[in-house]
């Protein structure tokens, strides 16, 4: 979808909190005739393609269409209209190809309309709206008081929805590494979708870690905040508190990059290592991770690498208790 340079130009917007948004329809939203407009980072898609010919698999969940022969490979393909609840008035004539997680999976959507420049102040959360599939509702004019509204959806929930036993923190017979922090320490953790909140505190659990877990950027940076003027008062930093923060990097108000960047310029925090967990995998997104201070990088959702990553930012930052 994008050359070497698009793709330049989109991460050194990350490091000024910034994205781009793909903007596309679904059909008329369920008991309305309303068109509404929908949303996904333009990192997570691969290409955008007129729909190609599908060929229906048994057994499949409803909201699989079945699999598209992609450039030799066969990708399935999700109707995002009926995951929720749009009724197409135009039919399903584009698929969006997507990565994500490490994965791939194709989305048939009724059409696509542009990609917008957005600062993540202007993305807010959505997760009481009762929505249940989308994490944010993005502000498209910015802080104009008539602003374009677009739901941005959650891509990790539509995909555990259709595939519950393929989407989990820890699949039966995992086998996941202890991770012992030094007493009185814990871990700070964002993340803005709830399932994936959910999974992240699985895996936490599984591994013996205390945590502390917030919705977003800007959470999670008022809980170091916090968690400073506390350990202060007891003649301690915030660096004796919290053992590392562990930050997705698509967040509303405030993004992962954003909070990396406050932690490390930060003379309070500057100490404590951060981990970026994120679903934007690829080397292009690795680098980018370092650029902006991050200790570590690891892709969602594999609960052992996880770990395997917590323990080795942790030795390398001569924290692991001895």
């Amino acid at each position: 979808m994008s050359s070497m340079k698009d793709i330049d130009e989109r991460t050194n917007l990350a490091g000024n909190s910034m994205f781009e948004l793909l903007l596309f329809r679904l059909g008329e939203a369920e008991h309305s005739e309303r068109r509404e407009s929908f949303g996904i980072n333009v990192f997570k898609v691969r290409e955008i393609l007129v729909m190609p010919e599908i060929t229906a698999m048994v057994n499949s969940p409803p909201e699989v269409m079945g699999v598209a022969n992609i450039r030799g490979q066969m990708i399935t393909v999700i109707n995002l209209p009926m995951v929720v609840g749009c009724r197409p008035t135009k039919g399903l004539g584009i698929l969006l190809v997507t990565e994500f997680a490490r994965t791939t999976q194709a989305f048939a959507v009724e059409e696509v309309n542009e990609i917008v420049r957005l600062e993540w102040k202007h993305v807010l959360s959505a997760e009481n709206s009762g929505g249940g599939l989308v994490t944010s509702i993005a502000r498209l004019d910015g802080a104009a008081e008539d602003t374009r509204l677009a739901q941005v959806l959650d891509v990790e929930q539509i995909l555990r929805n259709v595939f519950p036993n393929e989407h989990q923190a820890l699949p039966e017979g995992a086998n996941v590494a202890k991770v012992h922090l030094p007493p009185g320490t814990i871990v700070v953790a964002a993340d803005d979708s709830p399932v994936a909140r959910m999974m992240l505190e699985q895996g936490l659990k599984a591994m013996g870690i205390p945590y502390v877990m917030g919705k977003n950027g800007e959470e999670a940076w008022h809980m170091l905040g916090d968690i400073h003027t506390k350990a202060a008062a007891e003649g301690k930093t915030a660096r004796d508190k919290v053992a590392l923060v562990l930050t997705d990097l698509e967040m509303p108000v405030m993004d992962g990059f954003t909070l990396t960047r406050n932690i490390k310029q930060d003379t309070r925090f500057k100490n404590i290592p951060v981990i970026i967990h994120s679903s934007l995998t690829g080397t292009t997104n690795e680098g980018h991770v370092k650029s902006v201070g991050a200790d570590g990088y690891v892709a969602k959702f594999v609960a052992e690498e996880l770990s395997s990553t917590i323990n080795d930012v942790l030795q390398r930052t001569a924290l692991v208790a001895r």
